[in-house]
Protein backbone atom coordinates (compact mmCIF):
# COMPACT_ATOMS: atom_id res chain seq x y z
CA UNK A 1 0.00 0.00 0.00
CA UNK A 2 2.46 2.28 0.62
CA UNK A 3 4.68 2.03 -2.21
CA UNK A 4 1.69 2.40 -4.42
CA UNK A 5 0.92 5.58 -2.87
CA UNK A 6 4.19 6.62 -3.11
CA UNK A 7 4.69 5.89 -6.47
CA UNK A 8 0.96 7.75 -7.44
CA UNK A 9 2.63 10.72 -5.75
CA UNK A 10 5.93 10.91 -7.10
CA UNK A 11 4.38 10.29 -10.83
CA UNK A 12 1.74 13.50 -9.36
CA UNK A 13 4.57 15.83 -8.26
CA UNK A 14 6.54 14.74 -11.70
CA UNK A 15 3.44 16.10 -13.80
CA UNK A 16 3.00 18.97 -11.96
CA UNK A 17 6.88 19.70 -12.56
CA UNK A 18 6.14 19.08 -16.50
CA UNK A 19 3.12 21.04 -16.51
CA UNK A 20 5.13 24.04 -14.89
CA UNK A 21 7.99 23.79 -17.31
CA UNK A 22 5.50 23.56 -20.33
CA UNK A 23 3.65 26.78 -18.99
CA UNK A 24 6.90 28.21 -18.70
CA UNK A 25 7.91 27.79 -22.62
CA UNK A 26 5.05 28.94 -23.84
CA UNK A 27 6.79 32.74 -22.24
CA UNK A 28 8.79 34.63 -25.09
CA UNK A 29 11.90 35.07 -24.32
CA UNK A 30 12.89 37.01 -27.63
CA UNK A 31 13.98 33.61 -29.34
CA UNK A 32 11.88 32.00 -31.93
CA UNK A 33 10.70 28.61 -30.77
CA UNK A 34 8.36 27.26 -32.70
CA UNK A 35 6.05 25.70 -29.36
CA UNK A 36 5.50 29.50 -28.94
CA UNK A 37 2.27 28.84 -30.97
CA UNK A 38 1.58 25.83 -29.89
CA UNK A 39 -1.94 27.18 -27.48
CA UNK A 40 -3.35 29.37 -30.47
CA UNK A 41 -6.76 28.07 -31.39
CA UNK A 42 -8.09 29.09 -34.78
CA UNK A 43 -11.67 29.09 -35.54
CA UNK A 44 -11.75 27.47 -38.75
CA UNK A 45 -14.41 24.79 -41.02
CA UNK A 46 -16.65 26.14 -38.24
CA UNK A 47 -15.00 24.39 -35.47
CA UNK A 48 -12.28 25.89 -33.02
CA UNK A 49 -8.32 23.90 -34.08
CA UNK A 50 -5.45 24.30 -32.52
CA UNK A 51 -2.67 25.78 -35.02
CA UNK A 52 -0.26 23.31 -34.90
CA UNK A 53 -3.20 20.91 -36.63
CA UNK A 54 -3.04 23.31 -39.19
CA UNK A 55 0.14 23.95 -40.37
CA UNK A 56 3.55 23.00 -39.67
CA UNK A 57 5.48 26.07 -37.83
CA UNK A 58 9.82 26.48 -38.36
CA UNK A 59 12.39 28.68 -37.31
CA UNK A 60 14.30 28.98 -39.98
CA UNK A 61 16.49 31.78 -38.13
CA UNK A 62 17.15 33.06 -34.09
CA UNK A 63 14.44 35.76 -34.90
CA UNK A 64 11.88 34.28 -37.34
CA UNK A 65 8.89 31.85 -37.49
CA UNK A 66 7.32 30.27 -40.25
CA UNK A 67 4.02 29.21 -40.68
CA UNK A 68 3.13 27.09 -43.39
CA UNK A 69 -0.45 26.16 -43.55
CA UNK A 70 -1.72 22.59 -44.70
CA UNK A 71 -4.44 24.20 -46.81
CA UNK A 72 -4.12 27.38 -48.34
CA UNK A 73 -7.51 28.50 -47.52
CA UNK A 74 -6.82 28.22 -43.72
CA UNK A 75 -3.96 31.47 -44.24
CA UNK A 76 -6.03 34.16 -43.62
CA UNK A 77 -7.49 32.78 -40.20
CA UNK A 78 -4.58 31.59 -38.90
CA UNK A 79 -3.05 34.90 -39.52
CA UNK A 80 -6.39 36.14 -37.86
CA UNK A 81 -5.58 33.88 -34.65
CA UNK A 82 -2.37 34.89 -34.25
CA UNK A 83 -3.08 39.09 -34.12
CA UNK A 84 -5.81 37.78 -31.31
CA UNK A 85 -3.17 36.12 -29.30
CA UNK A 86 -1.41 38.04 -26.29
CA UNK A 87 1.65 37.16 -27.87
CA UNK A 88 2.62 40.63 -29.48
CA UNK A 89 3.84 39.53 -32.84
CA UNK A 90 2.30 40.90 -36.18
CA UNK A 91 2.67 38.09 -39.11
CA UNK A 92 3.25 38.76 -42.64
CA UNK A 93 1.27 36.99 -45.10
CA UNK A 94 2.50 36.13 -48.73
CA UNK A 95 -0.30 33.96 -49.45
CA UNK A 96 1.20 30.78 -49.07
CA UNK A 97 3.34 30.95 -45.67
CA UNK A 98 2.86 33.99 -42.70
CA UNK A 99 6.43 34.80 -41.03
CA UNK A 100 6.72 35.86 -37.57
CA UNK A 101 9.35 38.51 -36.99
CA UNK A 102 10.34 38.58 -33.19
CA UNK A 103 10.70 41.86 -31.69
CA UNK A 104 13.80 42.10 -29.52
CA UNK A 105 12.10 42.56 -25.83
CA UNK A 106 12.42 46.10 -23.81
CA UNK A 107 13.74 45.49 -20.57
CA UNK A 108 10.72 46.49 -18.76
CA UNK A 109 8.93 43.81 -21.26
CA UNK A 110 11.90 41.37 -19.77
CA UNK A 111 10.77 42.49 -16.05
CA UNK A 112 6.96 41.71 -16.69
CA UNK A 113 7.88 38.17 -18.16
CA UNK A 114 10.13 37.45 -15.65
CA UNK A 115 7.35 38.45 -12.95
CA UNK A 116 4.95 35.84 -14.82
CA UNK A 117 7.43 33.16 -14.98
CA UNK A 118 8.23 33.99 -10.97
CA UNK A 119 4.40 32.86 -10.35
CA UNK A 120 3.88 30.04 -12.88
CA UNK A 121 6.66 28.23 -10.83
CA UNK A 122 5.21 29.62 -7.17
CA UNK A 123 2.10 28.32 -8.62
CA UNK A 124 3.89 25.02 -9.06
CA UNK A 125 5.53 25.15 -6.43
CA UNK A 126 2.07 25.13 -4.58
CA UNK A 127 0.77 22.47 -6.72
CA UNK A 128 3.57 20.12 -5.01
CA UNK A 129 2.79 21.12 -1.86
CA UNK A 130 -0.51 20.44 -1.70
CA UNK A 131 0.14 17.24 -3.08
CA UNK A 132 2.63 16.45 -0.02
CA UNK A 133 -0.14 17.34 2.38
CA UNK A 134 -2.50 15.18 0.54
CA UNK A 135 -0.08 12.48 0.68
CA UNK A 136 0.66 12.80 4.21
CA UNK A 137 -2.85 13.14 5.29
CA UNK A 138 -3.61 9.48 3.58
CA UNK A 139 -0.62 8.25 5.43
CA UNK A 140 -1.88 9.83 8.60
CA UNK A 141 -5.37 8.04 7.62
CA UNK A 142 -3.96 4.54 7.46
CA UNK A 143 -1.95 4.57 10.28
CA UNK A 144 -4.95 5.54 12.32
CA UNK A 145 -7.05 3.06 10.95
CA UNK A 146 -3.81 0.39 11.44
CA UNK A 147 -3.48 -0.13 8.05
CA UNK A 148 0.26 0.72 8.63
CA UNK A 149 2.44 0.72 11.47
CA UNK A 150 3.87 3.86 12.73
CA UNK A 151 7.56 3.32 11.64
CA UNK A 152 6.47 2.70 8.26
CA UNK A 153 4.31 5.78 7.81
CA UNK A 154 7.42 7.98 9.26
CA UNK A 155 9.70 6.31 6.53
CA UNK A 156 7.28 6.93 4.07
CA UNK A 157 6.52 10.58 5.37
CA UNK A 158 10.37 11.23 4.78
CA UNK A 159 10.01 9.72 1.72
CA UNK A 160 7.42 11.89 0.70
CA UNK A 161 9.45 15.01 1.75
CA UNK A 162 11.99 13.62 0.01
CA UNK A 163 10.17 14.00 -3.50
CA UNK A 164 8.74 16.82 -2.42
CA UNK A 165 12.28 18.87 -2.36
CA UNK A 166 13.02 17.06 -5.23
CA UNK A 167 10.19 18.33 -7.14
CA UNK A 168 10.94 21.76 -5.94
CA UNK A 169 14.37 21.98 -6.51
CA UNK A 170 13.27 20.99 -9.96
CA UNK A 171 10.77 23.94 -10.59
CA UNK A 172 13.33 26.07 -9.07
CA UNK A 173 16.38 25.19 -11.96
CA UNK A 174 13.62 25.17 -14.62
CA UNK A 175 13.12 28.56 -13.18
CA UNK A 176 16.19 29.51 -13.28
CA UNK A 177 16.71 28.57 -17.04
CA UNK A 178 13.91 30.10 -18.01
CA UNK A 179 14.76 33.57 -16.38
CA UNK A 180 18.60 33.45 -17.67
CA UNK A 181 16.63 33.15 -21.44
CA UNK A 182 14.68 36.22 -20.84
CA UNK A 183 17.13 38.48 -19.41
CA UNK A 184 19.80 37.32 -22.39
CA UNK A 185 16.81 37.21 -24.83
Amino acid sequence: MIEELLHGHRDRMAKAVERTRDEMVHIRAGKATPNLLDTIKVEVYGSTMLLTQLASVSAPEPRLLVVQPFDKGTTGAIERAILASDLGLNPQNDGRVIRLPIPILTADRREELIKIVKRIAEEGRVVVRNLRRDANETLKKAEKNSEITEDDARKARDQVQKDTDKSIADIDHILKVRENEIREG
